[in-house]
């Protein structure tokens, strides 16, 4: 590894999450350019990055391959040779896969992108060096994560040992048990009794199980403070090896990062009883063709809990990205959006009620696949105690010739010029009797 030299991943088996999600990692060399003294890195969802359908995220894959480019440790900047991008190297590795990438200009545009981000971080972390002096930058991100820890902690001696299990869609269990040691102010998140191993893309890393962890037990801490690696130190977490919770190559894994984690998320607030569930899924929506290819999640519900209500249409649990303005998206894509819409009463009834999910409407103008990666059709979200489950998603194509086709949790089909495609996103859960 040289100064200059920026590398680049995206495989769930060594160190990603799932394959749309590209890391660019840059190493911080010291002034001799002998030692690294850090890495700065970032993560972006591309667009496309090959697979079986537009945009990388088939409903139906069962093989990694067929959700894209598997990406592991490429080396995208050579410093070696003046820090020149790799662009001849990079364009064929995403030419070179079984279902190769289907707009690289597009890659290589936000690769770019990436590389000049972390290049950014790198000058930034380099004055703060420069101003208080390696040793002090060293010691606050020890004290950083110190502090982490000791919050955490903090919470854990006012929570109790609690288990929950929780059904998907597809027929997959996702069983969590909290065991609390008041005496060593640590916990114990044990997931064993999750579903195997399963033969669709509901399979998460454990890297994802490990991040809806962290998520979790940081919302319970009311400090301000970031998000690092000091909370997970007084947890020991168990993930079956084989569990669709630490599947083995080559299991498929698309909708782990996007479904599954919320609904580890919804497991662990569950087990911990302290708020209801949200809408459990990102609803995730693809289309294109040859020349198109776009992606988006959309919100719905979040759970209430003791002394709130849910809020209405927002990204909840293991998302926050935001959706494409309605001018950008029917200027750059030949679709018209209908209407987006709160979607009235959905959201779980009790003392404290849940949010509601929406109603969003696309027509397309051109031909092109449209697909749903989706949970909570069948499973509503469940309220928390005595308050009532959220309504059920929906996802359903209202075809030009006035026939109407309803699509299950995961589905995709062809859209005609005229068909909408229309989807009711599920309310949140309810929290307490009435």
């Amino acid at each position: 590894m040289h100064p200059g030299d920026v590398y680049m991943l995206n495989d769930p088996y060594n160190g990603g999450t799932h394959l749309p999600d590209v890391t660019v990692i840059t190493p911080v060399f010291d002034e001799a350019d002998s030692e690294i003294l850090f890495y700065v890195g970032s993560r972006g969802h591309h667009a496309d990055i090959g697979g079986s359908t537009p945009g990388s995220m088939p409903p139906d894959s069962r093989n990694i391959e067929e959700e894209g480019v598997l990406i592991n440790n490429f080396k995208l900047v050579d410093g070696a040779s003046g820090s020149q991008l790799r662009d001849a190297e990079a364009r064929a590795l995403l030419a070179g896969a079984r279902y190769p990438a289907r707009n690289p200009d597009q890659n290589m545009a936000d690769f770019r992108a990436q590389v000049a981000a972390n290049q950014k971080g790198v000058e930034e972390l380099r004055k703060m060096v420069a101003h208080f002096g390696l040793d002090v930058v060293r010691a606050y991100m020890g004290h950083v994560q110190d502090n982490a820890e000791e919050a955490v902690r903090r919470v854990i001696s006012a929570l109790r040992n609690g288990s929950f299990e929780l059904k998907l869609d597809n027929g997959a269990v996702i069983n969590v048990s909290v065991r609390v040691n008041a005496a060593e102010r640590s916990a114990e998140i044990d997931f064993s009794g999750t579903s195997g191993q399963l033969d669709n893309n509901f399979n998460a890393p454990s890297a994802v199980c490990m991040a809806a962890v962290l998520y979790v037990f940081r919302t319970l801490v009311n400090d301000d403070i970031p998000l690092n690696a000091g909370c997970l130190k007084p947890l020991h977490v168990i993930i079956p090896p084989g569990s669709m919770l630490n599947p083995h190559y080559p299991a498929s894994v698309v909708s782990g990062n996007v479904e599954t984690s919320t609904c580890i998320t919804n497991a662990l607030y569950g087990a911990l009883g302290v708020q209801g569930a949200s809408q459990g899924t990102m609803n995730n929506f693809t289309f294109g063709n040859a020349k198109y290819q776009y992606y988006e999640t959309i919100s719905g519900g979040s759970g209430a809990g003791d002394g709130f209500d849910g809020t209405d249409v927002v990204q909840t649990n293991m998302t926050n990205s935001r959706l494409t303005d309605p001018e950008i998206l029917e200027f750059r894509f030949p679709v018209r959006l209908e209407s987006y819409e709160i979607r009235q009463g959905s959201g779980g009834a009790g003392r404290w009620h849940g949010g509601n999910g929406g109603v969003r409407k696309v027509r397309f103008l051109e031909p092109m696949t449209a697909a749903i990666l989706s949970n909570n059709r069948i499973h509503a979200p469940f309220g928390m105690a005595g308050g009532e489950p959220g309504a059920l998603g929906r996802n359903t194509v209202l075809r030009a010739d006035g026939s109407t086709e309803q699509l299950g949790h995961i589905g995709k089909t062809d859209m005609q010029p005229g068909d909408v495609f229309v989807v009711e996103t599920p309310g949140g859960g309810g929290f307490g009797k009435r």
